[in-house]
This record gives structure tokens, sequence and C-alpha cells, in this order.
């Protein structure tokens, strides 16, 4: 406890390194973007140094709260709908024999080795209409004639999910594997059946990753940028979508600043609210 309490310069040495990497990569790069969301924008791509506050006011704009409301509500359903998959998948999962085990845990390794560009473009092909799902049930005759089912909402979602699920299963994987059996055991010993013993044994345990599992996929999904510009209509983008439009096209970058600022501290402030709830709910 007491080298806990005094760390050595040992200690110190091994922090220094991440610690100055962090802020050399990340509090600079974010003072610079700070400073940016107050300069003045010039016509024609240009800004120069000033203090003005035009930018986040733009922020107050009917327009950007909506997308704001509308980022906020989609990526928390990705996330809810995320655990709710992952969580009894990874805990079943882990009480597999090693074969079947190992196999799905590679599937889902491999799973993040695809890019957003690829698994976009992948399910923009799945969800059209020349050579998409709704072909095969053409074929199967359970539709009369293939329908596209992009861009929309639903196909926003499923890309959300299909990114954020691989995330979710890997930060539930370590605990659920180290969840003791004989508490399953027991729940059933006392004539609980199987799926009782998940929802009143399981669950209650792994609260905490649960919990984590959902900032993650919300987090994750808040940031992308590709999955609802390819399969979203304008109404169907994000955050992300609209800050990049607003550097790259309109050539506006202290108000792209000023947006991403924005959604920096959204994340958080929705991050410390779900976690001020569980901790007030476990209290």
């Amino acid at each position: 406890m007491s080298e806990l309490r005094r760390p050595s310069r040992g200690t110190w040495a091994v922090l220094a390194f991440p610690v100055g990497m962090l802020a050399v990569f990340f509090l600079v790069p974010f003072g610079i973007m700070l400073a940016t969301s107050f300069y003045h924008r010039i016509e024609g791509g240009f800004y120069t140094p000033a203090f003005e506050l035009d930018s986040w006011r733009r922020l107050l704009h009917g327009v950007f709260i909506e997308r704001t409301l509308f980022s906020i509500g989609i990526c928390l359903l990705a996330g809810a709908v995320c655990i709710t998959l992952a969580f009894p998948f990874t805990y079943f999962l882990t009480r597999m024999r090693r074969r079947p085990h190992v196999t799905l845990l590679v599937l889902i390794m491999s799973a993040l080795a695809l890019s957003e560009v690829i698994v976009g473009f992948a399910w923009s092909v799945l969800l059209g209409r020349a050579a998409g799902i709704s072909n095969i049930l053409v074929w199967l005759g359970l539709m009369d004639e293939p329908a596209a089912y992009q861009p929309s909402f639903l196909a926003v979602l499923i890309g959300l999910c299909y990114i954020a699920f691989p995330y979710c299963v890997l930060t539930l994987y370590p605990q659920l594997t180290r969840l003791d059996p004989e508490l399953t055991e027991a729940a059933q010993t006392m004539g609980a059946s199987p799926w009782k013993t998940f929802w009143t044994v399981v669950v209650p345990i792994g609260r905490p990753i649960i919990v984590a599992g959902f900032l993650l996929a919300f987090v994750f999904t808040l940031g992308s940028y590709l999955i609802p510009a390819f399969l979203g209509r304008p109404e169907h983008w994000t955050l992300s979508v609209f800050i990049s439009d607003q550097a790259t096209f309109n050539a506006n970058v202290p108000f792209a600043a000023a947006m991403a600022l924005f959604l920096t501290v959204l994340s958080l402030g929705v991050v410390g609210l779900v976690t001020w709830i569980e901790g007030r709910t476990r209290g």
C-alpha cells in the first residue's frame, strides 16, 4: 500500500511516456481546435485569428439542435441494441466448448479487421435493390419484386450496430469469462431455470460491464462518419457527417471546430450522466 501511495521514480518514468503522448496528440490539437472555433471566417475557405462567437451562436439554430437530438437518439438506440444482443451472446460464448468458442471469437475479431468503408459499401449492396437481400426473398417466393432498404433510418441503425457489436463483445468477454460457474449452478440447484438464472444472477452481476459496453457503443457510433453518409439520407446524417461537410465542402473550419468541440462535450456529458444514474441505482 505504501508503494501505491508513493510511486517510485520508475513508476513515474513508465507513466511519463503515455501521459506525454496524450498531451502532444490530444491536448495540443484540442487546444488548437478550441482556438480555431473562435476565428473569423473569410469567404473562400480562409479564416483569420480572432475572438468571435459567430460559430458558437450557430449551434443554437433549430437545424443543428435537431441534428444533435437525432444523433443522440440513434446512437443511444444503437448502443441499446448492441448490448442487448452482445451480453447473452458473450455469456453463452464463454460457456461453449473450446472449438466453437474459439471459432466464434475469431469470427468476431475478424470483423474488426474490416474498415468502415468496406462495411458501409457491403451493407449498401446487401440492402440495395440490384443485388441485395430482397433479391433472395424474391427468389424464395416471399416477395413479388426486389426493394431497396437503403438509404433509410433502419439501414443506418444496422450499420452502426454492426461496427459497434464486436467492441461490446470484447468489453464483456473478460468479465464473463471469470464468472464463477458455481453461482449459476447454485441457482439452478435451488430450482431456477437457465433463463431465470441468467436474468436474476448473471445480469445483476454483469451490470457494471453492461453499462461500460453500452457507453462504448454509444461513443463509438456517435463518432461514426461513413456509415450514416453511405446508408442514410441527409435527414439521417449524424453530427460527424455535418462536421466533415462544413470543413470540406463549405470550407467553414471555425464552425466545424465548434461543432467538433460540442460533439466531444456532448459525448462526455452523456457518459457522465449514464455513469451517475448507474451509480445512484446501484446505491
